[in-house]
Protein backbone atom coordinates (compact mmCIF):
# COMPACT_ATOMS: atom_id res chain seq x y z
CA UNK A 1 0.00 0.00 0.00
CA UNK A 2 1.43 3.32 -1.06
CA UNK A 3 0.49 6.78 0.11
CA UNK A 4 1.16 9.25 -2.67
CA UNK A 5 1.61 12.80 -1.43
CA UNK A 6 1.71 16.07 -3.30
CA UNK A 7 2.21 19.52 -1.80
CA UNK A 8 1.36 22.99 -3.00
CA UNK A 9 3.28 25.62 -1.08
CA UNK A 10 2.44 29.31 -0.71
CA UNK A 11 -0.79 29.44 -2.69
CA UNK A 12 -1.72 33.15 -2.63
CA UNK A 13 -5.20 32.52 -1.25
CA UNK A 14 -6.43 32.24 2.32
CA UNK A 15 -6.69 28.75 3.79
CA UNK A 16 -10.30 29.46 4.73
CA UNK A 17 -11.23 29.87 1.05
CA UNK A 18 -9.21 26.84 -0.04
CA UNK A 19 -10.85 24.64 2.59
CA UNK A 20 -14.26 25.24 0.99
CA UNK A 21 -12.97 23.56 -2.18
CA UNK A 22 -10.88 20.90 -0.47
CA UNK A 23 -13.87 19.68 1.54
CA UNK A 24 -15.74 18.92 -1.70
CA UNK A 25 -13.35 16.19 -2.84
CA UNK A 26 -12.21 14.49 0.36
CA UNK A 27 -12.93 10.75 0.17
CA UNK A 28 -13.85 10.73 -3.53
CA UNK A 29 -12.22 8.68 -6.25
CA UNK A 30 -9.46 10.41 -8.20
CA UNK A 31 -11.38 10.76 -11.49
CA UNK A 32 -14.54 11.87 -9.72
CA UNK A 33 -12.58 14.46 -7.71
CA UNK A 34 -11.01 15.90 -10.87
CA UNK A 35 -14.43 16.31 -12.44
CA UNK A 36 -15.85 17.89 -9.29
CA UNK A 37 -13.03 20.43 -9.22
CA UNK A 38 -13.36 21.11 -12.92
CA UNK A 39 -16.90 22.41 -12.48
CA UNK A 40 -16.54 23.97 -9.02
CA UNK A 41 -17.25 27.68 -9.21
CA UNK A 42 -14.43 28.79 -6.89
CA UNK A 43 -11.09 30.40 -7.64
CA UNK A 44 -9.26 27.84 -5.49
CA UNK A 45 -10.58 24.94 -7.59
CA UNK A 46 -8.03 25.42 -10.41
CA UNK A 47 -4.81 25.18 -8.35
CA UNK A 48 -6.24 22.32 -6.26
CA UNK A 49 -7.19 20.46 -9.46
CA UNK A 50 -3.67 20.91 -10.82
CA UNK A 51 -2.24 19.58 -7.56
CA UNK A 52 -4.53 16.55 -7.67
CA UNK A 53 -3.64 15.88 -11.32
CA UNK A 54 0.04 16.04 -10.38
CA UNK A 55 -0.45 13.53 -7.57
CA UNK A 56 -2.33 11.18 -9.91
CA UNK A 57 0.41 11.43 -12.54
CA UNK A 58 3.02 10.72 -9.88
CA UNK A 59 1.14 7.61 -8.73
CA UNK A 60 0.85 6.31 -12.29
CA UNK A 61 4.44 7.05 -13.25
CA UNK A 62 6.34 6.15 -10.08
CA UNK A 63 4.21 3.35 -8.61
CA UNK A 64 2.41 1.94 -11.68
CA UNK A 65 -1.02 2.44 -10.13
CA UNK A 66 -4.20 2.94 -12.15
CA UNK A 67 -6.02 6.23 -11.68
CA UNK A 68 -9.32 4.31 -11.43
CA UNK A 69 -8.11 2.65 -8.22
CA UNK A 70 -7.00 5.85 -6.46
CA UNK A 71 -8.94 7.60 -3.69
CA UNK A 72 -8.34 10.99 -2.11
CA UNK A 73 -7.54 9.69 1.39
CA UNK A 74 -6.55 13.03 2.91
CA UNK A 75 -6.55 16.56 1.63
CA UNK A 76 -6.11 19.65 3.74
CA UNK A 77 -5.14 23.31 3.60
CA UNK A 78 -2.96 24.93 6.25
CA UNK A 79 -2.14 28.57 6.77
CA UNK A 80 1.13 29.80 5.29
CA UNK A 81 2.96 33.08 5.79
CA UNK A 82 0.95 36.30 5.79
CA UNK A 83 2.28 39.41 4.08
CA UNK A 84 1.44 42.53 6.04
CA UNK A 85 1.62 46.14 5.04
CA UNK A 86 -0.11 49.44 5.62
CA UNK A 87 -2.12 51.75 3.43
CA UNK A 88 -2.86 55.35 4.29
CA UNK A 89 -6.29 55.94 5.72
CA UNK A 90 -8.39 58.90 6.68
CA UNK A 91 -7.22 61.43 9.31
CA UNK A 92 -3.58 60.45 9.02
CA UNK A 93 -4.17 56.88 10.13
CA UNK A 94 -2.93 53.62 8.63
CA UNK A 95 -5.09 50.76 7.41
CA UNK A 96 -3.48 47.37 7.97
CA UNK A 97 -3.70 44.94 5.06
CA UNK A 98 -3.08 41.19 5.31
CA UNK A 99 -2.36 39.05 2.23
CA UNK A 100 -2.90 35.51 3.41
CA UNK A 101 -1.57 32.40 1.71
CA UNK A 102 -1.89 28.67 2.28
CA UNK A 103 -0.18 25.30 1.90
CA UNK A 104 -2.27 22.48 0.39
CA UNK A 105 -1.44 18.78 0.82
CA UNK A 106 -3.14 15.84 -0.90
CA UNK A 107 -2.64 12.15 -0.04
CA UNK A 108 -3.84 9.51 -2.48
CA UNK A 109 -4.33 5.88 -1.55
CA UNK A 110 -5.21 2.75 -3.47
CA UNK A 111 -8.86 1.75 -3.16
CA UNK A 112 -9.47 -1.21 -0.89
CA UNK A 113 -6.16 -1.02 0.96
Amino acid sequence: MHDIQAHLKSLPMSAQKVRLVVDLVRGQGANEALETLRFANKAAATPVRKLLASAIASAEENYGLSRDDLVVAKIFADEAQTRKWRRFGARGRFKRIFRRSSHVTVVLRERGS
